[in-house]
C-alpha cells in the first residue's frame, strides 16, 4: 500500500553534510516515517523517526544534535539532514513507513510496515 524511494546518498567526507530524501506514495492515510542505516556485516540500526501529526519524533543517541528529520504534513516527502558525520565507510540508508503509529516501538525496525530499496552512503575519513 505504500511505496518508498530514497535518494540523496553518496560520498561525503567526515565532518561534512548530506541530505537524504524519501518519497512516499500509496493510499495509506497516515504514517510515521523512520530512517535506518545498515553497515556491512551489521544489522540495520535506527537513526531517526518523525511521527504523524507531530508527536513521537525520536533520534538515536549517536546522532542527536547532528541529524535532523523533517517532512511535509502528509509525510509524502521525508528528509534526513545529516551534519558533522563521523567516518564510517560504506553503508546503506533505508526509509521505512509505520502505518500503525506505534511510537513505543519506533526505534525497532519491525515496527515499520514498508521499506524503500535503500540508498548507499559512504562517509570517508
Amino acid at each position: 500500500q505504500v511505496q518508498l524511494v530514497e535518494s540523496g546518498g553518496g560520498l561525503v567526507q567526515a565532518g561534512g553534510s548530506l541530505r537524504l530524501s524519501c518519497a512516499a506514495s500509496g493510499r495509506t492515510f497516515r504514517r510515521a516515517m523512520g530512517w535506518f542505516r545498515q553497515a556491512p556485516g551489521r544489522e540495520r540500526e535506527f537513526v531517526a523517526r518523525i511521527g504523524w501529526i507531530g508527536g513521537c519524533t525520536i533520534y538515536a543517541d549517536s546522532v542527536k544534535g547532528r541529524f535532523t528529520i523533517s517532512g511535509d504534513n502528509g509525510k509524502n516527502m521525508v528528509f534526513l539532514q545529516m551534519s558533522s558525520q563521523n567516518p564510517g565507510g560504506a553503508a546503506v540508508d533505508y526509509c521505512g513507513a509505520d502505518v500503525r503509529l506505534r511510537c513505543a516501538l519506533g526505534t525497532l525496525d519491525n515496527a515499520y510496515d514498508y521499506w524503500g530499496q535503500g540508498d548507499p552512503v559512504n562517509v570517508s575519513s
